[in-house]
């Protein structure tokens, strides 16, 4: 065991350890040192539509399974607490509801929409009851327009994280988006998280595994951008391609973006298309499983099957072939670490960097190299 560190000069650093990717210890620590720390995508106003629409869900299910709780009140206002009763445990709401108040089956306690404790039966001559313990504990949540973010302990706001992409597409008809199901869907792929987003991250992989989507992108012209917590790959389309017509008020006036693809640490892609938004949410199932969650939103299905955002299923099986073999050379006895390529890694790099920073363990390595 030795501490490790990942140089901030890319084309001196040597990239992460396999031992990352096999280890049972990282796997764990990295639950509540990564993802209890950042924000999770968890769907959008339309879940809670009107006011006593109360939706239950899992933090991240398979892996933090905290249970929590969306709800609009009486005063039509968005809460986000926890889905469990102050009382004895309880699970409060199992299904997607509307109320006008909370009540545990188990006990009949009953709470405010807003989380406040409002009764509790056979409690006379209870001492300092009922307390601020005694309310369901509200969990931090942000929003961009209808896209809901939640986090159980965030070290920065929720802004820090998208905030660049809110930014550079404020253009963007968020308020319009319509959720789609029959295009949406989850994969399951053998590898480590990680793995997956690292592929993500780069666009060296293109034009070996994705003939389909090269032959309609600018590969040349194929750029990254770097923030605090997050990074934009920007996919210029070749003539004649599918792009976006853009405002003169946007940065990107006058190139023929074909898609907006935005990683925002440590597991969610938001990919904008001509026809829409394609969420990717990538959850740890184990050190060696993972699932992936495609969240279809579309505003103009006449473009669907056309430039960049055609294909998806596709792309993502091309991908999910190229991360498993990824993960099967991670347990190689010949293979610890490699480089990064300094025009085409930097998002890769960037998102080692964090990781380190964010476990702050040390990590098994046998390499006498970088250290």
């Amino acid at each position: 065991m030795k501490n490790l560190s990942i140089d901030a000069d890319i084309k001196k650093a040597h990239t992460l350890p396999s031992s990352f990717y096999t280890s049972d210890e990282i796997y764990n620590a990295s639950q509540d040192s990564i993802f209890a720390r950042c924000w999770q995508f968890i769907g959008d106003t339309d879940l809670i539509k009107i006011p006593g629409q109360v939706y239950p869900f899992t933090f991240i299910e398979g892996s933090i399974v905290e249970p929590l709780l969306l709800t609009r009140d009486q005063d039509d206002t968005i809460h986000c607490l926890s889905n469990v009763c102050t009382h004895r445990g309880t699970v409060l709401v199992e299904n997607p509801d509307v109320c006008r108040l909370l009540q545990c089956r188990y006990h009949g306690r009953r709470f405010e929409l807003n989380g406040q404790f409002k009764s509790m039966p056979e409690f006379e001559g209870v001492e300092n009851f009922p307390s601020e313990e005694d309310n369901l504990k509200k969990v931090p949540f942000g929003l961009l327009d209808k896209l809901i973010f939640v986090s159980l302990n965030p070290i920065a706001p929720v802004d820090e994280f998208i905030g660049e992409m809110k930014s550079r597409l404020d253009w963007f008809p968020f308020d319009k988006l319509i959720f789609e199901p029959s295009r949406s869907r989850d994969y399951l792929v053998k590898a480590n998280w990680a793995l997956y987003c690292e592929n993500y991250l780069e666009g060296l992989h293109i034009p070996f595994v994705h003939p389909s989507l090269n032959a309609v992108l600018d590969y040349g012209n194929y750029t990254q951008e770097i923030y605090k917590y997050s990074n934009l790959q920007l996919a210029v389309a070749k003539p004649g391609e599918e792009c976006f017509r853009l405002k003169e008020t946007s940065p990107d006036y006058g190139s023929e973006i074909a898609a907006y693809y935005y990683w925002i640490f440590p597991n969610m892609m938001f990919n904008f298309y001509p026809w829409g938004l394609s969420i990717n949410i990538v959850k740890p199932l184990a050190k060696d499983l993972t699932k992936v969650s495609f969240l279809s939103y579309v505003l103009d299905s006449s473009k669907l099957d056309k430039g960049a955002g055609s294909g998806l299923d596709r792309v993502e099986r091309e991908d999910e072939a190229i991360v498993e073999q990824v993960q099967k050379g991670m347990q190689s006895r010949f293979y610890s670490r490699g480089r990064y390529s300094p025009k085409r890694e930097q998002g890769v790099h960037h998102f080692h960097r964090l990781l380190l920073d964010f476990l702050r363990l040390k990590i098994p390595t046998a390499e006498s190299g970088e250290n």
